[in-house]
């Protein structure tokens, strides 16, 4: 691990911070850092209030779409609400679906199934809009690239409405609106909105219509909160306005389905991270492991009873889905290890029986393994298909757009991207990869690097401290959760392995003139010598809360420990 302590604030900008909110100079530089320079700013961060989204209809295009869409509704059009099957496509299409059918009775929903039609807007769901008489199709976390098939729909006489948020490419589908605040021509004052953001700022531009405030719409932040959260856009400005309230909906009334979910697991409050890590991936698993429309069916439900059952199912698509992916990342680290690539930029693996709806999981799992931009490619059909993941500080689209003559189709984020080749161009693209991979990365972005926000000693850490830490939340890229280092620490004496396999560490940690503090380190087993005999250390960690039996005390979750 790389530790890097993030540079101090400018000393006269953090006093002018530090006296006009009166808080210490710690808070005072993690606000900073986070780009809050002022007491107005610090007011917004702390006291997120639904007065500071943005206009809807300060998106381009959103006057178009609000039209098309009033206009079908006037005249009974039938309109498909069409989406992807991962968390933000069917979250986007639950919210859009549940908002019109309060408006109209003619609306349906439309997941592509992710064997038969891959990523994004399909001719087979144009069919199916065709065949079933729908003249309107609103796509959700998809379509800014689909310019043959919304062609092939206008031909068909059906309209297209794309909300997305990935990069468009030079040319934009011929659709009546294309929402999407990447776009070079649109002036919306926010352009990390996840798709299900997209949709929301389509609700709220429809509302607004109606004479609502987006206060009437407070109860579909749960899908937007959870889209966030599961896809790992940035939780600044509109975003973390969204994922407060979101959260807040989440634990006190949630909608039947995301309460059905919680209910499986019996969590009490959800953080984002608990959305993230717990309520996603149950979402996820639907089109991973069946098919997406369990997702839609569970989102959309308004019976919590029926929603229970149907959460049932979807546990146990998790459950399946965590056996494949333990599987086929078993299977890949051995091919790693007997191609002896272990001394690659690369890790690019392939098995054509690899199940297509786990290999984004496997890419990332391989990442904690060989830190370093990773493919995992599958059969699909008669072309392979591959999920990529990255590491932070690399983009692996602009990797992929310079191996694109080996590519057939790709899309995506700098972190994420899918992709789909010809089998006989596998080799040729590894290599490319490879060599471009080789050709532009930092040599230092292999080895995994901890951002340390500041420096502290034990006596800092107190209650009155974590009070306004905790108020920090929700956190995630952009906000992510502080973290600190400490040097001179000293185990009491008591510190041990713990867990299966002695994994992780827990210890007792000591420093001059402050009270002692308990210490949990998941995976820091191996460590356990730098820290015995009382021999000093450093630390870098978080600080979060351990409650046993009734008692709450304060903990450091250590991530990492040097001599």
């Amino acid at each position: 691990m790389r530790w890097t302590l993030k540079p101090k604030p400018e000393p006269s900008k953090l006093k002018q911070l530090v006296d006009s909110l009166k808080v210490d100079e710690i808070v005072g530089s993690l606000l900073i850092q986070r780009g809050i320079e002022s007491y107005e700013e610090a007011k917004q961060f702390f006291r997120p209030s639904l007065d500071d989204l943005h206009d809807p209809f300060l998106m381009k295009d959103m006057d178009k779409a609000v039209e098309r869409i009033e206009k079908a509704i006037a005249e009974g059009e039938n309109i498909l609400v069409f989406g992807d099957y991962d968390v933000d496509g069917t979250t986007s299409v639950a919210l859009v679906s549940s908002y019109l059918k309060t408006r109209t009775e003619a609306v349906a929903t439309y997941i592509p199934d992710r064997y038969e039609e891959g990523y994004g807007v399909s001719y087979k769901g144009i069919d199916f809009a065709h065949d079933n008489d729908f003249s309107l199709i609103i796509a959700l976390d998809c379509g800014v690239k689909a310019i043959e098939k919304v062609a092939y729909a206008k031909e068909k006489k059906i309209d297209f409405i794309i909300c997305d948020h990935h990069r468009p490419g030079n040319e934009l589908p011929n659709a009546i609106a294309v929402l999407d605040p990447k776009r070079d021509d649109c002036d919306y004052p926010y352009d990390e909105l996840c798709g299900c953001g997209v949709g929301f700022k389509l609700v709220q531009a429809l509302a607004s219509k109606e004479g609502k405030s987006v206060e009437d719409l407070v109860e579909y932040l749960d899908l937007v909160a959870t889209a966030i959260g599961a896809d790992i856009v940035p939780i600044t400005g509109e975003n973390r306005t969204l994922a407060y309230f979101g959260l807040q909906v989440i634990n006190n009334q949630p909608r039947p389905g995301i309460k059905a979910i919680i209910h499986q697991v019996k969590k009490v409050e959800l953080t984002i991270t608990d959305v993230v890590f717990i309520v996603a991936p149950r979402i996820n698993a639907a089109g991973r492991m069946k098919h997406g429309n369990h997702a839609v069916t569970l989102l959309i439900e308004t019976d919590f009873n029926l929603a229970l059952k149907y959460a049932i199912d979807i546990e146990q698509f998790n459950s399946d889905r965590k056996e494949a992916d333990k599987r086929i990342t078993h299977e890949a680290l051995l091919q790693i290890e007997t191609n002896n690539e272990q001394a690659r930029m690369t890790s690019v693996v392939y098995q054509d029986t690899w199940h297509k709806g786990v290999i984004g999981i496997v890419a990332s799992r391989l990442i904690e393994t060989y830190y370093r931009p990773t493919l995992v490619f599958t059969k699909s059909g008669d072309k392979l298909a591959a999920s990529a993941r990255s590491v932070s500080g690399f983009d692996v689209y602009n990797a992929l757009e310079a191996c694109s003559e080996h590519i057939e189709q790709f899309g995506g984020h700098k972190y994420a991207a899918g992709l789909t080749l010809k089998a006989e161009n596998y080799e040729a693209f590894k290599q490319a990869f490879e060599d471009e991979v080789s050709k532009t990365i930092d040599k230092s972005l292999l080895t995994p690097e901890i951002r340390v926000d500041e420096q502290i000693d034990l006596k800092d850490i107190t209650p009155k401290f974590y009070r306004i830490l905790k108020q920090f939340a929700p956190f995630g890229p952009g906000n992510m959760t502080p973290i600190f280092m400490t040097e001179n620490l000293k185990d009491t004496g008591y510190g041990k392995c713990v867990g299966e396999d002695d994994k992780h560490l827990r210890i007792t940690v000591t420093q001059p003139k402050a009270d002692n503090i308990v210490c949990i380190g998941f995976n820091l087993g191996s460590k356990r010598d730098l820290i015995s005999d009382r021999k000093p250390f450093k630390a870098v960690y978080s600080i979060d809360e351990n409650e046993w039996n009734g008692q709450v005390s304060l903990q450091l979750k250590l991530r990492d420990v040097k001599e």
